[in-house]
């Protein structure tokens, strides 16, 4: 209770301080000025995952609940080496971002131990011989397209925390082995990001930590290593035959005078079931793995025995429609640990809120994660229409912003992409059909009007009216976005066999014949924004090179489809990075001057295969002003953050944000394996 009654103070405080500031720059300033007002953004998966840490008795098969169901807490470590004080390092997301917290056996309070305050990512925190080692990504890299985590560590009595990870490097899943004499990484070293997103082909690397940049590569290919003793490693990557598997290596500890490395490791799991994320028991003949098996749905801890090359399931009988991740040992190996699914009856939060706030790098920027995608703020800033959930048709809502009601204007049919009108607080358009489709399908751009008086507390659904504004015979038709004065509407359409830019009436649609095309090409023209003044369209776009269907830019042009140009966010006009951009989303700034986008500059935050929901490489969110300058990250997560809407109005009053248990929806943990996870090889 005193943990929740700390998390509503914290938000009750943010929405003080961060809600209720003005916006109020003119429209036409001379001056630039650094980007301020509210995003708000969703994130694949994120909302549904009300994680918590849990532990299994191994003697007496019973699960224990060792966090307190506030936000959501995962990845965590046993502290100590006595196995009944359970006490755990782990990271959890109460503050508004990822931040290394503790649990004592005196007190169910979780206190958060030393971290970097400039920091929106912590990951991967264990405690040994009295040091904290987490991975963080709050330094910049010396280039665009390589990742920002690296590993730190700090005495807990003193805060000083030092860079372990030598700069240029990128380090990931950190691993202490048993005397504390050696370090393990998954890392691709100083190497650039490839662009591979399902397996990042990082090596297994070791050193001191008294010597952190004598560093040995020990394996080629492996990620989240886990140590038995001090000369042997455990680690998973992904098999020549397709199965996620567990694969061992072992060396001399006096390795710096070993030249057998890297080495051939030795596969341990079979094929026929994936393996994932390993932890070592320390008697050195059982290993902790979470797996993926055929003809089942979910991800579960077992313990496989080396020695008897078996199995023995842990999780499935306990929870069988829980995915379980990430499981780690206690030293005596008596517990198990692993985070999951809370469950629907456990104590805790059980309300997904309509709006999440989530801390913003930048100062002048508050940023909100929704519970839904394809968000567009009404006129006056105090509505928000959006697509709640695809999987169930959802169709178009709309919700207050301050996050205290939500209403439903379609149901029971797919929608995507919504434009509120600038100049109508009762009109929104959205694209009606399927989602990722081919030109061919039936998509349509519809315009959307109902009466503001029917918004009240005393009903769910609002009565509509729905006016289609392209013809059928047209095919996919998307992604609207209205001008500032309300007349028209700027949209990708297939009709020409490729997708381009077009503009048509927003009230009669092409059934007059008032439709031009904009911009015209083999090439993907897509996601359109109109800005605030009406002077430019941004859109995504891959003209610069056709035949990469993944690599798009921002490219800005005139209403009249002169002045055409790219957006050199990556770097300069040349540089064989900018064709590596994967961008899209683009919206603009209130006064015109700021883009803000999603975007791979960042590459990957964490261990993809670690994860839910990893669907996309471009899931952080940048803003860049208009000359390609001033590039700014928002985002660096782990998780896939996009569709965001920039609150264009002169002053956003959120006044207390809502996030009662009572508002909101149940919290089911509803999400899916990544994607690219198969067990039909």
């Amino acid at each position: 209770m005193v943990a929740l009654l700390h998390c509503r103070r914290f938000l009750r405080s943010l929405t003080t301080r961060h809600f209720l500031q003005s916006n109020s720059l003119p429209a036409h300033s001379s001056v630039l000025m650094d980007p301020k007002g509210t995003i708000i953004f969703t994130t694949v998966g994120r909302p549904y995952y009300g994680f918590d840490v849990f532990s299994i008795n191994l003697l007496k098969t019973t699960e224990h609940r060792l966090t307190d169901g506030i936000s959501i807490n995962f990845n965590a470590q046993f502290v100590n080496d006595n196995d009944q004080d359970q006490s755990i390092v782990f990271i959890s997301e109460r503050s508004g971002a990822p931040r290394i917290y503790q649990t004592l056996p005196v007190s169910p309070k979780a206190e958060q131990l030393p971290c970097i305050t400039s920091s929106l990512f912590h990951d991967r925190p264990l405690v040994k011989n009295h040091k904290l080692y987490f991975v963080s990504a709050h330094e910049k890299p010396d280039q665009l397209f390589k990742s920002w985590s690296a590993l730190y560590s700090t005495e807990l009595e003193v805060s000083k925390i030092t860079r372990l990870t030598p700069y240029g490097v990128v380090d990931y899943s950190p691993s202490i082995s048993y005397t504390g004499k050696f370090i393990a990484v998954a890392s691709y070293e100083s190497r650039p990001w490839s662009g591979e997103f399902h397996d990042l082909y990082t090596d297994i690397v070791v050193f001191q930590e008294s010597d952190p940049n004598n560093r040995v590569i020990v394996c080629e290919r492996g990620g989240w290593p886990t140590w038995f003793g001090d000369s042997t490693i455990y680690f998973h990557r992904q098999a020549d035959d397709g199965w996620w598997s567990i694969f061992q290596v072992n060396f001399p500890e006096n390795f710096e005078f070993f030249s057998g490395f890297p080495m051939a490791p030795i596969r341990v799991t079979p094929p026929g079931v994936h393996c994932f994320t390993p932890a070592a028991f320390h008697d050195g003949k059982r290993l902790a793995v979470a797996t993926r098996r055929k003809n089942k749905n979910y991800r579960h801890i077992e313990i496989y025995n080396l020695e008897l090359k078996e199995f023995f399931p842990v999780t499935e009988s306990l929870n069988p429609n829980f995915h379980h991740y990430n499981p780690f040992v206690s030293a005596n190996s008596e517990f198990i640990g692993y985070h999951r699914f809370r469950g629907e009856s456990t104590q805790g939060e059980s309300t997904i809120p309509h709006l999440e706030p989530v801390t913003s790098p930048t100062k002048e920027l508050r940023m909100l994660r929704l519970n839904g995608s394809f968000p567009s703020f009404s006129p006056d800033g105090g509505l928000i229409v959006f697509n709640h959930d695809f999987d169930l048709n959802a169709g178009v809502k709309v919700v207050k912003s301050d996050g205290s009601k939500r209403w439903t204007l379609i149901k029971d049919r797919t929608a995507f992409y919504n434009s509120w009108s600038p100049s109508e607080k009762n009109v929104v358009y959205t694209s009606m059909g399927p989602i990722f489709e081919s030109i061919k399908t039936s998509v349509q751009i519809a315009r959307i009007s109902f009466d503001p008086s029917n918004l009240s507390h005393n009903r769910e659904e609002i009565p509509c009216d729905v006016n289609i504004l392209t013809r059928e015979e047209t095919g996919n038709n998307a992604f609207p976005s209205c001008s500032p004065d309300g007349k028209f509407l700027v949209f990708r359409s297939g009709r020409s066999g490729h997708k381009n830019l077009y503009i048509l009436d927003a009230v009669n649609g092409e059934f007059d014949g008032s439709i031009r095309q904009l911009t015209d090409g083999p090439w993907i023209d897509t996601m359109p924004s109109w800005s605030p003044r009406g002077d430019l369209i941004a859109f995504s776009s891959n003209r610069h090179n056709p035949d990469n269907v993944n690599a798009f830019s921002i490219y800005v042009t005139k209403p009249d489809g002169s002045g055409l140009r790219r957006i050199h966010v990556a770097g300069s006009e040349g540089s064989n990075d900018v064709n590596r951009e994967r961008i899209n989303h683009v919206c603009f700034s209130r006064d015109g001057e700021w883009l803000l986008f999603t975007a791979n500059l960042g590459a990957v935050t964490a261990e993809p295969v670690s994860w839910p929901n990893q669907f996309q490489p471009y899931g952080d969110l940048y803003v860049v002003r208009l000359d390609g300058s001033g590039l700014r990250r928002l985002t660096w997560n782990g998780y896939e953050n996009g569709t965001p809407a920039w609150h264009l109005g002169n002053e956003l009053d959120f006044g207390r944000l809502s996030i009662g248990d009572d508002i909101g929806d149940k919290l089911r943990g509803q999400f899916d394996e990544p994607l690219w996870i198969s067990c039909d090889i």
